[in-house]
């Protein structure tokens, strides 16, 4: 999103004044931020929501991730990589808050997922609440192929690159995890 010669901002419209090339790059950084943001800050969150299970803390792994990449920005070889840096960025931020959390995820696995709204209460039927407990139950890897794959509809080569494994232990961790999950709601219900 850089200025024309001229100084037009190509979204903008309209005439800017001209600015030292610093200011250029910190003003075209934080417009692909916001845009960004804009445009995929709350899908993030439902996904770093999957994997970490409350609604704050998604919020700040996905803050962090934004403001990872504002900080980052000058490093990335093209800012087509930004998505991606991001979606990796929040990844190993709900990583980094698992780790933080052992202990609490070691707890007995039989408890109710956690409702964050009366909306989402009156919502919540019991066929997704028994879901999303059984994706708690999940490995951390399981947890997080899926929610790439069925929260961001990534292809498995996006999933590969943000998780960095191979595309075929994306397949066979997605296979295991819905077989997993089929076995557990088979005996829930």
């Amino acid at each position: 999103m850089a200025k024309t010669a001229v100084g037009r901002h190509p979204h903008r419209g309209g005439m800017a004044p001209a600015a030292d090339p610093a200011t250029a790059a910190s003003s075209d950084a934080a417009d692909l931020v916001a845009d960004l943001y804009r445009f995929h800050g709350l899908t993030l969150v439902r996904v770093a929501l999957v994997l970490v299970g409350d609604k704050p803390t998604a919020e700040d792994v996905v803050q962090e991730a934004f403001i990872g990449l504002y900080r980052a920005f000058h490093r990335l070889s093209s800012p087509d990589k930004a998505l991606s840096y991001l979606r990796t960025s929040v990844v190993n931020g709900c990583r980094s808050v698992q780790r933080s959390r052992r202990l609490w995820f070691q707890r007995p696995s039989d408890a109710e997922p956690t409702v964050w709204s009366a909306e989402s209460a009156a919502m919540a039927n019991e066929d997704s609440r028994l879901t999303l407990a059984a994706v708690a139950r999940l490995p951390r890897r399981s947890r997080e192929v899926l929610a790439l794959r069925y929260y961001l509809d990534m292809p498995d080569t996006d999933i590969a690159a943000a998780l960095g494994v191979s595309r075929g232990t994306v397949s066979s961790t997605a296979s295991r995890a819905l077989a997993a999950l089929a076995r557990d709601l088979r005996g829930e219900l």
